[in-house]
């Protein structure tokens, strides 16, 4: 497989790409041109096709796979592929399209013994059915563990739901012993904040999108929606009222502020180390990825060459390793 994350200046590809997007333009002169983005699970790569070769692309639109010969150019910085012969259209009955979108490097099989290893060791009866009216649900645990975090942004690989969750609840355990709180809630908690992503987005040739739920509501109505479905599935008195509102209030407060997403702020101790361990996930792994981004670090810079847009700032990558 191309390792587009690797490609340097004057590199050929010749290979089996997704159309990722197509973005048809006019210049400044009034003339046609289109940007078309081909990726695979190794990232994505840009193209600037000219009026002249506008033709090449006919039939060619987001979710295509399409047979890519060219030439890797850089312009102001920034990686960009020179078609040198019109896109192939290949048949995508032919290809396993998982095989060209981003994908988490660990095992799913440890993540989900993480995740069950917790559940185990609930000691709260009812805690554990909490957690369990999702995940012992495998119908459930098959969407979750192919979810992306996003359809754009931190964690934006199949799997990357489930590696977010782990890292979240990780945290969260963590932070919550410290503060004396208590530590099954927080799991449950954690397991919980994100379930409104399964109904959320879709996964397709072209990436990851919304679903006209996920753009209608968003994540954090469409989680109290389905653990509201849930719970009203098990026999009455299973929870209490305030079980239930608990329950509910780690979803809705999950993302913090009002202005960032949050129904309301976290009210407990639990809550709140929720949203900040969702948080430290999600930066960790902005950082972890704008430091590998070759669009950010073209060569050996130390610095970025500019802002990440998930970070709003430059990134330095240390030079030597602290010995």
């Amino acid at each position: 497989m191309l390792d587009i994350a690797a490609l340097v200046q004057n590199d050929r590809v010749q290979h089996e790409l997704t159309v990722r997007s197509r973005d048809d333009k006019t210049t400044r002169n009034g003339d046609p041109y289109s940007v078309v983005s081909f990726g695979n699970t190794t990232g994505q790569l840009s193209a600037n096709v000219w009026k002249e070769q506008l033709p090449w692309l006919e039939g060619v639109r987001a979710g295509s796979v399409v047979q890519v010969i060219g030439l890797v150019e850089l312009y102001q910085g920034k990686r960009q592929l020179k078609l040198s012969a019109p896109p192939r259209i290949v048949a995508t009955a032919a290809v396993d399209l998982e095989e060209f979108l981003p994908k988490i490097s660990g095992d799913v099989t440890q993540l989900w013994d993480t995740i069950d290893q917790w559940r185990g060791s609930i000691r709260s009866q009812t805690l554990r059915r909490a957690a369990d009216v999702f995940f012992a649900d495998d119908a459930f645990r098959a969407a979750f563990e192919k979810c992306p975090g996003a359809p754009r942004g931190h964690h934006a690989k199949i799997g990357g739901l489930i590696q977010h969750v782990v890292e979240v609840a990780t945290i969260a355990r963590a932070a919550t012993e410290m503060m004396r709180g208590d530590v099954d809630l927080v799991t449950v908690g954690a397991l919980i904040h994100d379930v409104g992503k399964v109904d959320s987005y879709t996964i397709g040739a072209a990436g990851f999108d919304y679903t006209p739920a996920g753009r209608l509501l968003g994540h954090v109505a469409l989680g109290a929606l389905m653990l509201e479905r849930r719970l009203r599935l098990l026999p009455q008195g299973t929870f209490t009222e305030a079980h239930e509102l608990e329950l509910q209030h780690f979803i809705l407060s999950h993302h913090g502020l009002r202005e960032f997403g949050a129904a309301v702020e976290p009210m407990t101790l639990e809550a709140d180390l929720l949203h900040w361990a969702d948080q430290a996930s999600a930066n960790g792994n902005d950082f972890n990825e704008a430091a590998q981004d070759p669009e950010l670090f073209p060569s050996d810079e130390e610095f970025s060459v500019r802002k990440s847009w998930r970070l709003d700032r430059r990134v330095w990558r240390r030079p030597a390793a602290w010995a």
